[in-house]
C-alpha cells in the first residue's frame, strides 16, 4: 500500500472511529508530570474511609486505629480490581479514600457508572464532584437535568456545570480537577464543566475548604468503575 493510502486510510479511521485510539491507551501510565493514585493491581496507596474529614479529627488514635482496620476490612471485600480498573460491587457501604492527603493538585480520573449511577469525587475530603446518570427519572422529576461535574453540595457559589458532557451510559468518562486554594476548576471529557469556582467546606460552612485532605470515591450503592487516576501536587 502507498504511503498516500496509508495516511488516507488513518485519517478516515480516525474520524469515523474517535474512540478507537482512546480503547487502546495504555493503563494507569501517568502523563509527564503525573504520578499514578491507582496502579492496576491492588488497593496499594487507598484506605476504606473513617467517618469524615471532621470527625476523624476528634478520634483518639486508638479510635481511630480500630475504625481504620474495620474500614480495610470492608473496602477489601467490595473494591476490586479487574483487568486493570478499579471497581466497587456497590454493596458494603464503604467508600475508597487515599492513604495521602493532597492540598493544591491536578487531577485525571477515568469513571464508568451503570443507568441510574451515583457516585462523587471527594476533593481534600470535602463532598463533592458529582458523577451521576443525567437522564435518571429520578433526578428529571425533581427538575434536575444537569450532567456530571457539578459541585453538588454548594450553597453560596455555583453549584451545577455550565453544560452536560457525559458520556453515553456505560463508556468511559475522564475528569480533568485542578484545585488551588478554594478554586476549582473542572472539565469533563475535554468540555469546560465548572470554570474557578469555590469549592464550601460542607462540613463546617462556616470555614473554608480545608487546606489539605485525601481525594475519596464516593460510594452510593451502586457498580462503579474508575481507571487512569492520576495526580501532579502543585505549589
Amino acid at each position: 500500500m502507498s504511503l498516500a493510502r496509508c495516511s488516507l486510510l488513518l485519517v478516515v479511521l480516525t474520524l469515523l472511529s474517535p474512540t478507537l485510539f482512546a480503547a487502546d491507551k495504555s493503563l494507569d501510565t501517568p502523563p509527564e508530570g503525573f504520578k499514578a493514585l491507582f496502579n492496576g493491581k491492588d488497593l496499594t496507596g487507598w484506605k476504606g474511609l473513617v467517618k469524615n474529614v471532621r470527625d476523624r479529627q476528634k478520634m483518639t488514635p486508638d479510635e481511630l486505629a480500630k475504625a481504620q482496620e474495620e474500614a480495610d476490612k470492608i473496602a477489601h471485600e467490595h473494591w476490586k480490581v479487574e483487568d486493570g480498573v478499579l471497581v466497587y460491587s456497590g454493596k458494603g457501604h464503604m467508600s475508597l479514600s487515599t492513604a495521602k492527603d493532597y492540598g493544591n493538585f491536578e487531577l485525571y480520573v477515568d469513571w464508568k457508572i451503570k443507568e441510574f449511577g451515583d457516585s462523587g469525587i471527594y476533593l481534600r475530603g470535602t463532598p463533592q464532584v458529582q458523577i451521576w446518570d443525567p437522564k435518571d427519572p429520578n433526578q428529571l422529576k425533581n427538575g434536575c437535568d444537569k450532567g456530571s461535574g457539578s459541585l453538588w453540595n454548594n450553597q453560596k457559589n455555583p453549584r451545577f456545570p455550565n453544560v452536560v458532557a457525559d458520556n453515553p451510559i456505560g463508556e468511559w468518562n475522564t475528569f480533568h480537577i485542578k484545585m488551588v486554594g478554594e478554586k476549582v476548576t473542572i472539565h469533563l471529557n475535554g468540555k469546560l464543566v465548572v470554570d474557578n469556582v469555590t469549592l464550601e467546606n460542607y462540613w463546617e460552612r462556616d470555614k473554608p475548604v480545608y487546606a489539605t485532605g485525601p481525594i475519596e470515591l464516593q460510594d452510593h450503592g451502586n457498580t462503579l468503575y474508575f481507571r487512569n487516576i492520576y495526580i501532579k501536587e502543585l505549589p
